[in-house]
């Protein structure tokens, strides 16, 4: 199956922060179908590794999808600030999932995040949260 252009929203979720993980992503097509769905438990870790990791998630399968674009709309502030640039980088344990979203990223011919309310993101969430448990 190969896609133009993915929609994907993602979330992360931390119980304790550091604490149990889990991460959630919807993933539609250019016509707002359902075309995949993330939602697993990621071991021990923060809110913003877990917001960082559902990304990588939903970038690997929008890889596997055949996606040439991608749009993802995220409600962690601090992520999206920080993968548009007009944040650096500053937590040594975020470089280097920071560095795998670049990564991915550089394979792709189009690349938007961009920050919804939290209101706007519910299945994602959802999703997180039921791998949490």
């Amino acid at each position: 199956m190969t896609l133009e252009r993915l929609i994907i929203y993602t979330d992360g979720a931390s119980s304790g922060n550091p604490g149990p993980a889990a991460i959630g992503a919807v993933i539609k097509d250019g016509q707002g179908r359902v075309v995949s769905r993330i939602s697993r438990a990621i071991g021990r870790a923060t809110s913003n590794q877990a917001e960082y990791r559902a990304i990588i998630a939903a970038l690997e399968e929008a890889a596997r999808l055949g996606a040439g674009a991608v749009d993802i709309k995220s409600d962690s502030e601090l992520v999206v600030k920080q993968l548009n640039g007009r944040y650096r980088v500053k937590k040594a344990t975020l470089r280097p999932l920071y560095q795998k979203v670049v990564q991915l990223v550089g394979s792709l011919e189009a690349f938007t995040i961009t920050h919804i309310p939290r209101t706007q993101n519910r299945e994602a969430d959802r999703l997180a949260g039921k791998a949490l448990g």
